[in-house]
Order: structure tokens, then C-alpha cells, then sequence
């Protein structure tokens, strides 16, 4: 009877990534697939530390799967391994894997399980090479996460990220190429290109750039090429008329923001002020029909002013976002806010966020109104209730429709709204 094994990922679409190249070397070594919460014989939970809370629910995942499957071997992987590595042990982890030695995760489990121990497979991120793991196939899926980018070396002064990640390192242009040209082959219709700071891709490589990667994943066929957060000073007037050039880039860019005061950017050390931030934007708009812009907002830094998050809202509604992602200030351990004056209390951080949720309620929805009527290519994904299928607009926006078929793109007529999405109409 052959092994299973289960992941649960928490995090960002690196770390859905990660977990998918580790998953396929277990497959390769025999395992089985279940899903998490199943009987199986070894439970992986990918963990994430950017905030507070994606900390806290890594830990708690962890106690969940040895809770559940107290016979099983538990894998604690990611950023909490990284950052907590001696700690996890306390948690009955048999193998510790941090942000490297993806690719032997089964031999270091193997290993672990024959000497009886709990093995801590972690390295200092600062002085590691790239490590080029790779996928073929995603099961039930028409969308696939690529990785071609590692870590980060800005230092924000509220993000732990650069302490697990690392540094800056970038997969080769040729690897790209392969392995787009599988995931074509394999029946993917859209690839999406991710990195811990995408924008930095090719810093450590001669001659290669970001633009330079997306041609790569042109060249395999692919109907369709998503990109990951893009740092705002990227979208300069070279990369946007070169990025014009590839018909595959869908019109949805995330420009991460944080903030639309200038002297919380700074305090922030984000290195751009909201007038560049404003011209990036702005460059996409103009060079993309029908563009579509999602960005990242923090709320509640420490010292912010009620003018200053004002700042903030009345940037957001000039820029017209079609989606953002509201986040509280959440301090996290050895970061330089951490020990800035001015914390706020919790209460304040709660309404702010949920005056910035309104406002991202109000700007997605007059967007969306924006789209009413429009024919859209929709790559269909799934089936949906009440025999519909349901897909994503090059803007990254849900339809369903009767008579759609998954895999497939095809055109629809945007109907009427629904939810944060759409119904819509074939058109044959």
C-alpha cells in the first residue's frame, strides 16, 4: 500500500509554489495525494510569518495536524521554520525545513524517521544560492503559480520578510523557458510569474530582467501571463512599452501601495513617494485597455495621523483601485518599526481598516460597473452551482456562466454583477 501525504499552505503564491514542488517530489517517491485533514502518513504545513495573525494560524495548523493525525509524521516548512526552527520541535515536528532543501524534503524525512529523531534542516538565508525547484502538472487546475524570483533585500521597517527569505536570487532565464514549455504542454492556459520581490528578478544575473523572464514564458505558447506584486518604481516607461509588446500579459498589475502619505512612505523606507507611485500607475492604465489595478494597504503605522491615513483614503479613490488588500499594522520582532514611537492602540487600527474596506468595497464596485456589458476572454476553471461553470476575466475578476467549459477560454458578455464578480453570457 502506497504512503499518503497532505499539505496545508498558508501564505502567498510562493508558498503555494513551494508546496507544489514538494508535493511532486513525494509523488515522484510514491506517495499519494490526500487532503489535509485525511488519515495520512505525513502532514506538511507550509507556514507564513508576514503579519502576527499569519503567524499565530501557523502554529495553530501545526497543533491541528499532530491533533488530528497524532500517528502521522508532521513536516513544519517556510517562513516559521525558518524563523522559529528550535521552537517547532516543541510542536512534535519530525522534520524542520526552512527556505531551502525543498527539493530533498523526502530524503530529509526519510532520514529523520530511520534515525528517530527530529531533524532541523535550516540554513542562514543570507549566503544560499537559488534553489531551483520545479513543477510539471497541478491537478484539477488551468492556472498554474511559477516561481522565478527569491528573496529581498529592501528591509521596509515593518517587514520581517528579507530575515527569512533572504537575499536577492533569481532563476535562470533558461530554466523559465523549460519550464513553462511543460506546464504548456501539460494543458495550462495561464501561467502566473511570483517571486518575494518579483521586481528585483535578474539583479543577480548577466543580462536578464524581468521582461526578459516574461518573453521567456511567451515563447512556450502559453495563452496567458499573470504577474505577481510588482514594486511601483518598476513600471517605469521602458518596462511598460516593452511589457505592451507581449500579447499574453493580462491587464491586472498588483502595485503594492502600503500608503498614500509621503511621510509614512518614508518612515516606512518604501522607496518611492505617491507622486512616483501615481505616475506608475498611471503609465498602466494608459497602456492597457480595460487595466485593472489591486494593490496592498497598511493601516495604522506606527505614528499615523488621522491627516495622514486621510491622505491615504484620497489617494486610493484618485488611483481608483479595482481591488485592495487592507491590512493593520501588525509589529512584528526585530523589524526597525517595531521599535518606533507612536504605536497605535488596537481599537484605531480596526476602524481604519474598515474605513479603507469600505472605500475598497465603493472602488471595486464602480469598476466593476466600468466592465458591464463588455465581451471578456474567461478561462474557465471550475464547475459552479446550478450547472454553471465559473472562470476569470483578464482582470482577475469571477463570471459564471451556463455552458462554459473548464479549461477553456472563451468569450462572455459581462451581464449584471454578482457578489465581487459577474454573471455572464457565452458568445458563440
Amino acid at each position: 500500500m502506497k504512503k499518503t501525504v497532505a499539505f496545508y499552505t498558508l501564505g502567498c503564491k510562493v508558498n503555494q509554489y513551494d508546496s507544489q514542488a514538494m508535493l511532486e517530489r513525494f509523488l515522484e517517491a510514491g506517495y499519494e495525494a490526500r487532503e489535509f485533514g485525511e488519515a495520512v502518513d505525513v502532514n506538511v504545513v507550509v507556514t507564513c510569518v508576514v503579519t502576527s495573525a499569519g503567524e499565530q494560524k501557523s502554529r495553530q495548523m501545526l497543533h491541528r495536524a499532530k491533533r488530528l493525525c497524532p500517528k502521522a509524521e508532521l513536516i513544519a516548512a517556510g517562513c516559521l521554520a525558518q524563523k522559529d526552527a528550535e521552537k517547532l520541535k516543541d510542536l512534535g515536528a519530525r522534520l524542520i525545513i526552512g527556505n531551502q532543501h525543498r527539493d530533498g524534503i523526502v530524503r530529509l524525512l526519510e532520514e529523520a524517521v530511520q534515525d528517530d529523531i527530529q531533524l532541523i534542516a535550516v540554513e542562514d538565508v543570507r549566503r544560499i544560492p537559488y534553489e531551483d525547484t520545479s513543477i510539471s502538472s497541478r491537478q484539477g487546475k488551468t492556472r498554474a503559480v511559477m516561481k522565478i524570483q527569491e528573496g529581498c533585500d529592501r528591509f521596509c521597517s515593518y517587514c520581517i520578510i528579507p530575515h527569512v527569505r533572504g537575499g536577492i536570487r533569481s532563476r535562470s532565464p533558461e530554466k523559465i523557458r523549460m519550464e513553462a514549455a511543460r506546464l504548456a504542454s501539460a494543458g495550462f492556459q495561464e501561467i502566473v510569474l511570483t517571486g518575494i520581490h518579483l521586481s528585483s528578478y535578474g539583479r543577480d544575473l548577466d543580462g536578464a530582467d524581468l521582461i526578459n523572464a516574461i518573453r521567456r514564458v511567451a515563447e512556450s505558447g502559453i495563452p496567458r501571463i499573470r504577474l505577481g506584486s510588482l514594486e511601483p518604481m518598476a513600471a517605469t516607461d521602458e518596462f511598460v512599452c516593452e511589457l505592451k509588446k507581449i500579447p499574453q500579459v493580462c491587464p491586472q498589475f498588483h502595485l503594492s501601495l502600503q500608503s498614500g502619505s509621503d511621510t509614512v512612505l518614508k518612515r516606512m523606507r518604501r522607496a518611492y513617494t505617491s507622486a512616483e507611485y501615481r505616475a506608475s500607475a498611471t503609465r498602466l492604465q494608459a497602456a492597457f485597455q480595460g487595466c485593472a489595478l489591486t494593490t496592498d494597504v497598511l493601516v495604522g503605522f506606527p505614528g499615523e495621523t488621522e491627516e495622514e491615513f486621510s491622505q491615504t483614503l484620497a489617494f486610493c479613490r484618485a488611483v481608483g483601485f479595482s481591488k485592495m488588500h487592507v491590512f493593520p499594522f501588525s509589529s512584528r520582532t526585530g523589524t526597525a518599526a517595531e521599535k518606533m514611537p507612536g504605536h497605535l492602540p488596537r481599537a484605531v487600527k480596526a476602524e481604519r481598516a474598515a474605513r479603507m474596506g469600505a472605500l475598497d468595497e465603493e472602488l471595486s464596485a464602480a469598476f466593476r460597473t466600468g466592465m458591464l456589458g463588455t465581451v471578456q476572454d474567461v478561462l474557465f476553471e471550475q464547475p459552479a452551482e446550478r450547472g454553471e461553470t465559473e472562470g476569470y476575466t483578464p482582470q482577475y475578476f469571477t463570471v459564471k456562466v451556463l455552458g462554459g467549459i473548464s479549461g477553456r477560454i472563451q468569450r462572455v458578455r459581462l451581464d449584471a454583477m454578482e457578489g465581487e464578480g459577474f454573471r455572464g453570457t457565452l458568445i458563440q
